[in-house]
């Protein structure tokens, strides 16, 4: 260890990241306190890796901070996470931003913080590749000063925002590949009935926890769609097909558009969902490279609604990872076997059930034998749910007869997960 030169010490001392761990490791001898003053890269105040920081006041942890942070040069990375009982003062806040901005490419920065500044005004423009932010607001966008040119990844959690900054922030960022936004405060102006962002560099974008009537994003070069405990009359994506990813987890919209050139898509993820399924099949059915579909816990419109098997595997063959829900209403089961025809690729099958039925012994067997080259079979379930002496007997009658299908398919694998 004594040969080893300084800058590696410093990017050793780097990957520790936790403040704590770096300040005890650097008493080691001269030279590694050396590397922590001069040659560290990343530092992080995380209550998620010391639990001792909510016992801590925030006056006490400023001081904290501000000691550890100012005995460093050229940091590049910076992560501030405390609870939510915590609260900072501006002052030493600008400090550190002030401190860093000018060799600083990632700021993480989640305290609440009092009063309320405009923390974008102080980050450090030229060279900010990472930028996420919690519970303090962004109170002014100004195109002519505020300009993220190397910014590639921005996060923005519990921030208040107005609609009009939240697009021209987006507009700043010509690099932008992946933006996610969770439960926003969006200020809508009284002529605003949507909501429209644009970005030509935008590849994966997620956001949760937010309503609003109309909801519209254009972005040519969009991957990764996620969707996730929402609520949107409207929402519309404005792409050039480049989509790989949808995910939608409990969300209710009344039109979802994601554009005609779906030939790319490869993973539809749909949970807690009501669909009207002619619809939402029109709008992935060009989807010839799906590989992964999962249709979980969705509700119909048209409860005699019938998901055709068949229909799934001829129109994505390539699939190989399906997920499908059990789900028999008023002796209607939406996902019926009639005419089923082999599902050739497919070698993980995850199938579950929210009320137990002899009916779902026989539609497991169903799709295990349109499933030649099955490799791996997982079946969810809730035994809690499980309570009458006549659910009892059904659940031992399925447990009996997956024994006796494990015999006669002994070269997949079955997994069994129980709530």
């Amino acid at each position: 260890m004594e040969n080893l030169p300084v800058e590696v010490i410093g990017t050793i001392l780097s990957h520790l990241g936790s403040a704590r761990d770096i300040v005890i490791a650097s008493l080691t001898c001269k030279k590694w306190k050396d590397a922590w003053h001069n040659h560290l890269h990343t530092l992080s105040f995380d209550t998620r890796d010391w639990h001792l920081y909510r016992e801590i006041c925030s006056s006490h942890l400023e001081m904290v901070i501000t000691r550890t942070l100012l005995q460093t040069r050229g940091l590049q990375c910076l992560t501030i996470f405390m609870d939510d009982d915590h609260m900072f003062n501006v002052t030493p806040v600008i400090a550190w931003v002030m401190y860093t901005r000018n060799t600083l490419r990632q700021l993480r920065y989640n305290v609440r913080t009092s009063p309320n500044f405009n923390i974008i005004d102080k980050c450090g423009r030229q060279r900010l590749e990472v930028l996420s932010l919690a519970h303090n607001p962004i109170l002014r966008v100004d195109p002519r000063y505020h300009k993220f040119p190397c910014l590639k990844s921005l996060s923005l959690s519990f921030v208040s925002i107005s609609a009009l900054d939240l697009s021209l922030l987006l507009s700043a960022c010509p690099k932008l590949e992946t933006f996610s936004i969770v439960s926003p405060d969006i200020a809508m102006s009284d002529l605003q009935a949507s909501i429209e962002l644009s970005s030509s560099s935008l590849k994966d974008f997620f956001i949760e926890s937010f309503d609003v009537d109309r909801f519209i994003l254009e972005a040519d070069l969009l991957e990764n769609l996620h969707l996730k405990d929402c609520t949107f009359e409207v929402f519309e994506l404005i792409g050039k097909g480049t989509l790989k990813v949808l995910k939608i987890d409990d969300v209710s919209v009344i039109h979802l558009d994601i554009g005609d050139s779906t030939e790319n898509l490869e993973i539809v993820d749909v949970l807690h969902f009501t669909i009207l399924w002619p619809e939402f099949y029109n709008m992935i059915s060009k989807a010839s490279n799906l590989k992964k579909l999962r249709l979980w816990s969705v509700v119909f419109d048209n409860e005699d609604e019938v998901v055709d098997i068949e229909t799934i595997s001829a129109c994505f063959p390539r699939l190989t990872h399906l997920s499908l829900s059990y789900d028999l209403k008023d002796g209607v089961l939406h996902y019926g076997l009639q005419g089923l025809s082999s599902l050739m690729n497919v070698v993980v099958l995850e199938l579950g059930w929210t009320t137990i039925s002899d009916l779902f012994s026989v539609w497991v067997a169903g799709l295990l034998e349109g499933c030649p080259n099955l490799k791996k079979l997982v079946i969810y379930g809730y035994i809690f749910e499980v309570s009458t002496h006549e659910e009892l007997q059904t659940f031992a009658r399925f447990s009996e007869f997956m024994l006796r299908l494990g015999r006669k398919y002994s070269h997949v694998k079955f997994d069994f997960d129980y709530e």
